[in-house]
């Protein structure tokens, strides 16, 4: 999720570390140090890296052991006979075959073993860390490749594979401390917010990360370029945070309070066509059956041919009652019915479908306002496409106009690369994003969780949570 938005971040921080090493290099204010450059994406995962490191860490212990036990054997076994056994035809030998050789092919096997030595010690004899203590030569030389290449945790490591956050060199120091400025990030900030831009980020949302990124950079003194990056990230996840924490109650939350007083938390949906409405309410009604609650579904949307059909479909897959009227009926009326079926038989949940409508469409949006009149909805709900970016906001900003909308619901969430309307439209309409549509299945929907989100935002791909957790 949100490639593009973690690309741009990344970048910021980039062109910022090359504008202060490049101005320190001017200066003759620049020297290499010893020590390890860490990626952008790296500050977010440093607990989980050290645990890591530790376990492997303690992991290594045996392995020193047993290579310390398996020096002292015999004195008539020589570290060439070791290195014989542990060649690829001697794996399936006992030690007593070995001894039974005579002298002239032991001879002949130490020639060859000298020198065919570096080359068996990391493809034949990859798990026996005493093949190559042929003398205290060979051992030193053998056991800094072996760190090098197979022990992937050591602080000495040099191989990108061992260490996917870290890189080896590129690591600065400053010997007179910089100072960012203004100047520093006048272009670099520009960029982000042409990126954010491009990614279908609202204006005002932008502008409010680039703002918020400025304020917390301009001033901070650096010793290492590391810090560099390290600033950024949190400047960057400081920003983003503000902009997708919309305070507000879980609908989960809602239904209970409604539940306390012996009422149904009733709910009416709204948004254009083809965004996954009559789906999304399919989803809804699964999600709060399995919790416990029995939901009712009503069939608002009386005018698009099939849509009562549509939504009767899903009522039934997930096992939930369904209040229709006939094609062309009042919509309004279908709502009400709903409610007062909820209330005699006590549900705790009414989920009210409606037609689908632009929001330039003066007369639906009319009607519109008739059903939440007559049902008196504790919540109204818009739902939109989250591919569709920018435009969703747009939407949600002219529904909110006209109806006074209580929260959002984001579908296509998990295709969605660029991130725009995740980022933008809680921020836009002052309103909460309650769930993400996450799937095609019942199941993949998940309640919205802003540090949840801040996580996929921030992390790189191999580290998403699973979006499927209930």
């Amino acid at each position: 999720m949100f490639e593009s938005l973690k690309k741009k971040f990344s970048r910021t921080s980039d062109k910022l570390e090359e504008e202060l090493i490049e101005e320190a290099q001017e200066e003759n204010n620049l020297e290499e140090e010893s020590g390890k450059k860490f990626s952008f994406f790296s500050f977010g995962r440093k607990d989980k890296k050290e645990e890591e490191d530790s376990k492997s860490d303690v992991a290594e212990i045996p392995q020193e052991v047993e290579s310390i036990q398996e020096t002292d054997t015999s004195d008539d076994e020589t570290s060439d006979d070791k290195d014989e056994k542990s060649g690829f035809w001697s794996f399936g030998k006992k030690s007593s075959d070995n001894k039974e050789e005579p002298q002239e092919e032991e001879e002949s096997a130490e020639e060859i073993q000298e020198e065919e030595e570096p080359k068996k010690s990391h493809f034949w004899s990859r798990n026996k860390e005493e093949d190559t203590e042929e003398s205290e030569d060979a051992d030193e030389k053998t056991e800094e490749k072996k760190s090098r290449f197979w022990s992937r945790n050591k602080d000495n490591d040099s191989s990108e594979e061992n260490d996917e956050d870290e890189e080896p060199s590129g690591m600065f120091s400053f010997i007179t401390a910089k100072t960012i400025s203004e100047k520093h990030l006048e272009d670099i900030l520009w960029e982000l917010e042409m990126g954010l831009l491009e990614g279908d980020v609202a204006m005002e949302v932008a502008s409010a990360v680039v703002d918020s990124v400025k304020d917390d950079l301009v001033g901070r003194k650096i010793k290492r370029s590391n810090d560099i990056t390290e600033y950024t990230y949190n400047a960057l996840r400081n920003a983003v945070a503000e902009i997708i924490d919309i305070p507000g109650k879980s609908m989960t939350e809602m239904i209970e309070a409604k539940k306390a007083q012996g009422e149904p938390l009733v709910v009416m949906f709204v948004g254009i066509n083809g965004t996954g409405k009559t789906t999304t309410i399919g989803k809804l009604a699964n999600y709060y059956l399995k919790k416990g609650y029995t939901p009712v579904i009503a069939a608002a949307d009386t005018f698009r041919a099939g849509a009562i059909e549509q939504v009767n479909y899903h009522a039934d897959k997930v096992g939930v009652k369904l209040i229709k009227h006939q094609k062309g009926s009042d919509p309004a009326a279908v709502a009400f019915d709903a409610v007062e079926h909820a209330k005699a038989q006590g549900k705790e949940l009414v989920l009210i479908d409606t037609a689908g409508r632009m929001q330039t469409n003066t007369n639906l949006m009319d009607e519109m306002k008739k059903i939440k009149r007559v049902a008196k909805p504790d919540l109204v709900v818009f739902v939109g496409d989250a591919l569709t970016g920018n435009d969703a906001t747009q939407q949600a900003s002219k529904f909110n106009e006209a109806i006074d909308l209580d929260g959002v619901i984001l579908t296509k969430a998990d295709a969605d690369s660029k991130g725009g309307a995740s980022l933008s439209i809680g921020y836009v309409i002052k309103k909460p994003i309650l769930f993400l549509g996450m799937g095609q299945g019942y199941d993949d929907i998940k309640e919205y969780d802003a540090d949840w989100m801040l996580n996929q935002l921030f992390s790189e791909s191999g580290e998403e949570v699973n979006i499927n957790e209930a």
